[in-house]
């Protein structure tokens, strides 16, 4: 309701009760675009679940894979959950609850389980990950190094893309590409404040961060320390082929392609979103101004640092020393946020500031990426669309594994999607005469780089906590940048990994 002026009658004394008027409340606009997306995503679901029962998939050895109905089913939620995700029609974790709430009401799978999922501890990896983000920038870390860094880059706003996405993928081979993510994310955010000082959107704050968020898939194929991906398919590729690859061999092999690819998305940052201004002029200054009135480091910035390194030293162990191995690295994280509230870092005013919106957006993610696993839907879809390439020439048919991984895991865990891949292209890929060390790879290459959907991987959506873009813009950026990845992968399959040694077709 509009507020009234207040009225003076005359002779000074307040106006009348029927002499005041109020103004009639602005009318609210319908905002038809959202409703029309709504609309979109039920119709989809509808359609897909009461259409007749799809087909089996059968693959070359002859083997059935029926669609049940609740695979049907999960696959309507998963149009449903596109559609509404990459057109943002309610915030993003609205949408991840639905997913759960479809899944009980239709009897998709139990409540129990569809719910359980938002408790997984991927999404509780993710969190701690998140609170480590918040640690730096409450303990005024991010700042120091922000300012070191723009110190270093200097003034150009193409390198200091350049200084941020390289210390984004240089993380990203000792620790896991979420918490690298979650470091550097308030860095950027202090970097952006000086360039801009409201929290306006910003061409180059839109490359800042969509691309420490492809930079950081980028970096995570180079070892086994980026992310759980590899350790588990190399455990999976050893049950079905019988070969073990080490830790060297798959550094050795992606190291030019995960670097490549990163050097690359730095060029396309920058002329994709190209900043407003080329220079800011007097930043180098600017920062080391900052750093010097920062003083020296605090006592909780030190115990900070002494906790995150302590941390990132025992994930990072883990790959080495056995006895290490069965520990969880989501309760290992999650100690850091144990130690963080024992030594006053934190206090209980800070839980409320945790992004739990994007908790809920991979909480969402897991639920929906399981239940196509589960119902037996990813499994149909991998059949089907591997069948397609079983006559095709060796290169389009690993190109096609690596496009099928490419797209199921912006929707599903890319182990998942590495799983019920693998299986059916080691098949196809006898008929072909393909080695299967170059499947494998690939789909290693892919699985790291969902450069399409928010809930593709941990980075994409902590980057999206900067506001600086919308799901459809990043989906519109992601279409290039994965064209362009599939490019550079098929000219490693064709040339450069054959040239370093890697079997590709079978004698």
């Amino acid at each position: 309701m509009a507020e009234t002026k207040p009225q003076v009658a005359t002779g000074g004394l307040p106006p009348k009760p029927e002499e005041i008027h109020l103004a009639p409340p602005a009318a609210r606009r319908v905002d038809w675009r959202r409703l029309v997306f709504i609309a979109l995503g039920l119709a989809a679901f509808t359609a897909i679940v009461l259409s007749p029962r799809w087909p089996d998939a059968v693959d070359p050895a002859g083997e059935h894979f029926v669609l049940s109905r609740e695979g049907q089913a999960a696959m309507g939620l998963f149009m449903l959950a596109l559609i509404w995700w990459v057109f943002e029609v309610v915030p993003i974790g609205v949408t991840a609850i639905a997913i759960g709430v479809v899944q009980a009401l239709f009897l998709i799978r139990p409540a129990k389980t569809a719910f359980t999922d938002f408790m997984d501890p991927s999404v509780w990896f993710i969190f701690g990950s998140l609170v480590i983000g918040m640690v730096f920038t409450k303990t005024g870390l991010t700042k120091r190094i922000a300012y070191r860094t723009l110190m270093l880059v200097g003034e150009r706003t193409s390198m200091i893309y350049l200084g941020c996405f390289a210390m984004t993928a240089a993380l990203t081979l000792v620790m896991a590409h979420t918490a690298v993510a979650a470091t550097v994310y308030p860095l950027l955010m202090a970097i952006h404040s000086l360039y801009q000082e409201d929290d306006q959107p910003t061409r180059f704050g839109k490359g800042l961060f969509i691309g420490m968020a492809f930079v950081a898939g980028a970096g995570s194929v180079v070892t086994l320390l980026g992310a759980a991906r590899g350790p588990v398919a190399i455990g999976f590729f050893k049950d079905m082929v019988g070969r073990e690859i080490s830790f060297f061999e798959l550094s050795y092999y992606m190291l030019p392609l995960g670097w490549g690819m990163a050097l690359l998305l730095w060029i396309y940052c920058t002329l994709f979103f190209k900043p407003e201004r080329p220079v800011i002029s007097g930043l180098r200054e600017r920062a080391r101004v900052l750093h010097e009135r920062l003083g020296p480091m605090s006592r909780e910035e030190v115990l900070a640092v002494v906790i995150v390194l302590a941390i990132i030293l025992t994930l990072s162990l883990r790959s080495f020393v056995p006895a290490l191995e069965p520990l969880d690295k989501s309760a290992i994280i999650l100690v850091s946020t144990i130690l963080f509230f024992m030594m006053g870092i934190l206090g209980v005013k800070d839980l409320e500031d945790i992004p739990w919106n994007i908790i809920l957006l991979f909480g969402g993610a897991m639920s929906i990426g399981l239940c196509l696993w589960q119902t037996g839907a990813a499994s149909w879809l991998a059949v089907n669309w591997l069948v397609l390439f079983q006559d095709a020439h060796w290169l389009v048919f690993v190109l096609g594994v690596a496009l099928f991984v490419l797209l199921m895991t912006n929707f599903i865990m890319n182990v998942a999607a590495i799983a019920i891949c693998l299986p059916v292209a080691l098949v196809i890929a006898g008929y072909l005469h393909v080695a299967p060390e170059v499947i494998l790879f690939s789909a290693l290459a892919t699985a790291g780089m969902p450069f399409l959907l928010l809930i593709g991987a941990a980075p994409n959506a902590i980057a999206y906590g900067s506001k600086q873009f919308t799901s459809g813009e990043f989906f519109t950026a992601g279409v290039p940048a994965s064209l362009m990845l599939m490019v550079v992968l098929g000219l490693f399959i064709w040339f450069v990994w054959p040239l370093m040694g890697m079997p590709v077709l079978l004698s």
